[in-house]
């Protein structure tokens, strides 16, 4: 065997290393909660049914009876790559996920999906950007400012990160007949403040009508808005001097 012929085997023997390398890692990616983005038909991800969403068309489906707040399932959900933080409710007949998104994977917004914050505050030394005020808000655990990620439309997610969740939390409660998640900030704030309620040992009961708004309004396309909770944290220039000058 000559010396160009041995060296052409090594080379085309490299070649197919890297390619079945290459192969190896990409599947292992599309396997893997760092992607939500490759939208390819076959994706591991996606196989089988659809487990998030309506599944019915019950008229009543979001007419939930108790909710109650899972510890395991949020912190099960809350561990996935893409994602900051999450809250996932119970009811009798669905589970409903709050999550806050961060850079800690890839695909997780569909395309149109934008953020709802803007971070550039923190460059300037301050929170808000618009009213130049240093205060984070004490009455949600996301804001338009400095904060982790959140997507008006719960559409605009990735459906591979919403399936994800989905299979994880049908693989601990397979009695649940639907899973619905959002980003959405307000309605991140509002199951911060179920949760607290939870966390804090009082019951939830009293608190039913106001979640079935909620989930009703974000998911089922409801007429009726909760109020929201997020604006206390806004503050005008002259409440952060007036902040200021009480403070001395």
């Amino acid at each position: 065997m000559t010396m160009m012929r041995r060296a052409g085997i090594i080379l085309l023997s490299l070649l197919l290393v890297i390619a079945v390398s290459a192969c190896g890692y990409k599947k292992s990616m599309q396997h893997s909660d760092s992607d939500y983005g490759s939208r390819k038909p076959g994706d591991p991800k996606m196989q089988g049914l659809k487990a998030y969403g309506s599944t019915n068309t019950d008229a009543g489906q979001h007419d939930n009876a108790f909710f109650e707040y899972s510890s395991m399932l949020s912190n099960k959900i809350g561990s996935l790559n893409g994602v900051a933080n999450a809250i996932v409710m119970l009811t009798d007949k669905n589970a409903y996920v709050a999550i806050l998104l961060d850079w800690s994977a890839v695909g997780t917004k569909a395309k149109g999906g934008t953020d709802e914050q803007n971070n550039t505050g923190s460059n300037g030394g301050v929170f808000n950007i618009d009213s130049g005020s240093p205060y984070s808000s004490p009455y949600a655990i996301v804001t338009p400012y400095n904060s982790f990620f959140t997507v008006m439309d719960h559409q605009n997610l990735s459906n591979e990160l919403k399936q994800t969740i989905a299979k994880r939390i049908r693989e601990e409660s397979p009695m649940i007949q639907e899973v619905h998640i959002s980003a959405n900030m307000e309605f991140n704030n509002y199951f911060v403040r179920f949760a607290s309620e939870a966390w804090a040992g009082r019951s939830l009961t009293p608190l039913v009508d106001t979640f079935n708004k909620v989930v009703q309004y974000e998911f089922d396309g409801a007429a009726e808005r909760p109020a929201p909770i997020t604006e206390p944290g806004h503050y005008s220039p002259q409440d952060w001097q007036l902040r200021k000058f009480n403070r001395r």
